[in-house]
This record gives C-alpha cells, structure tokens and sequence, in this order.
C-alpha cells in the first residue's frame, strides 16, 4: 500500500476547507501541514494555538479524507542564540501540546545550523555542534512524553545532523520511542555523495529504518558543481531502489511530496506509484 501526500502549503495559502478540497481533488490522501504557511489568515507566535484552532483545521481536512499526517514546525533548534532557541522551543512545544486536536501525532522539524539563516556553516560538522543539539532536541523530546506524541527529525547534509551516522548517534543519545525520523534522502546527498546514493539510502535504512515515520521525496539533478533539488521524477533519483526498501521496510508510510505543486502533484504519484 503507497500513501503520497504533499506539504499543504504548496497548493498556496487557503482556508482550510478549500486548501483540504483541492489537495484531496489531486489523490493525495496525507498532508505535512505548517498552519502559518498553508492556512488564509493565521500567524502564529508562541502562545497562540489553541485546541480549539486544531479541531476546526482537523476536521476540514478529515471532511475530505485527507490525513493531517505531519505538523510541520521547522525551526532551527541549533540557532547560535539562546534567546531565540528558546522562543523558537516554545512554539514548537505548543504543536506538540495541541498535535492530538488537529488529529495528528508527529510534529517535525530539521535541526538548522549555526548560521541563524539556516545556510552552511563549517562548524555545523563540529563535534561541538552535535553536542549541543543533543538536549535541545531532548528537551522536545520530553514535552512530546508528556503529550504522548513524537517528534520528527529530519536530517540534512548541510545541517549539523548531516549523515546516517548523525542520524543514528542522535537517536542513541536521546533514549526515546518519542523521537522519531522524517527521512528525506535528496536531503542527505551533496555533490561529494550524490553518486554513492544507493549506498546512502541503504546505510539509512540498516542504521535507523526502524524509526523511520515519515517519508519526503524530491528528486535532484547535478548542474555544474552543485546539487539542485527538483520535483520527483525529474532528476536523477534512484526511486526503484528506494521504493523496493520502502516497501518492504514500511508498508503504508506516509510519502509527502516537495518541490510538487497542485499543477504536478498527479505526475509525481505516478512516478512514485511505477517506481
């Protein structure tokens, strides 16, 4: 059984029962759903969500048959700051707080980097950078015990959780069922790796498909000497290899689609569908 969905936010910025309708017109059955950026007339700050805001957005989604399958809620858990590493934590716990209402039990985000505009910076591949994301995200990680939700973390290969093996020393760091991962491997390649994908797709699964609870899939092509991402299906993405692993590893996961949008969500299901 495949699931394909899409971020919401990329058919626009809608009421929640028209985003909802025409999401579901396209057949996507799932939605990763960052409510500042999807839904007409919201802007969140820490404090604002209520579960009342989470039902309603909840049941305009699930009128039409369309899981809410990710809360997203990026944001950079390594910023140099602690002030705003702070308030950026409190909006994050308020998703875990209210995920249940919207009918939803992940919230995700990656882990961002030294640079508080989320660009590369060297020291994101530090020792020191790993070691102090490690209670950043433990912190999250409890208020989600608390809630009985999980938190997703999605590795990138610009960022300081950047390879397989940061991947896995996280989730041996932080001892929880709780933390979980969004798996995006287009996110784990570079122009160093990009050749050995197979490699790197199958070193993810052996260290950490077992908590893997969320799949994003975009494709990349190599110009000149550097990696660009693309929608599925337009690159050069191993998606047989990935899928046969998929399919074996995690019948019925949710695929949540990027760099697609509502004019090219249905080409990208049948790429993913014939993989």
């Amino acid at each position: 059984m495949i699931r394909v969905g899409i971020r919401a936010h990329d058919f626009g910025r809608l009421p929640a029962d028209e985003l909802a309708r025409r999401i579901a017109a396209r057949g996507l059955c799932c939605v990763q759903l960052a409510v500042n950026k999807a839904i007409e007339g919201i802007n969140l700050k820490p404090g604002d969500m209520t579960p009342g805001l989470g039902f309603a957005i909840g049941q305009a989604f699930a009128r039409q048959g369309v899981q809410i399958a990710v809360l997203g809620c990026y944001i950079n858990l390594s910023d140099p700051n602690p002030a705003t590493r702070a308030s950026l934590s409190a909006y994050f716990k308020d998703h875990l707080r209210y995920a249940r209402d919207f009918g939803c039990s992940v919230v995700a985000t990656e882990t961002g980097s030294l640079n508080p505009d989320w660009s590369f910076h060297p020291r994101n591949k530090s020792e020191e950078a790993f070691t102090a994301l490690v209670p950043v995200v433990a912190d999250l990680v409890e208020e989600a015990e608390r809630h009985g939700v999980i938190v997703g973390i999605e590795g990138v290969s610009s960022h300081v959780l950047n390879s397989p093996a940061r991947v896995k020393r996280l989730l041996d760091e932080v001892k929880s069922s709780n933390l979980q991962i969004v798996f995006d491997p287009v996110n784990l390649l570079s122009i160093e790796n990009c050749r050995e994908q197979d490699r790197v797709v199958s070193e993810s699964f052996e260290l950490f498909g077992d908590r893997i609870a969320i799949i994003h899939a975009k494709d990349f092509s190599v110009e000149g000497s550097a990696l660009k991402q693309v929608r599925t299906g337009q690159g050069n993405f191993n998606y047989p290899h990935f899928m046969r692993l998929l399919r074996e590893r995690k019948p019925g996961i949710s695929i949540l689609l990027e760099e697609a949008n509502e004019a090219t969500a249905e080409e990208c299901i049948r790429v993913i569908n014939q993989a």
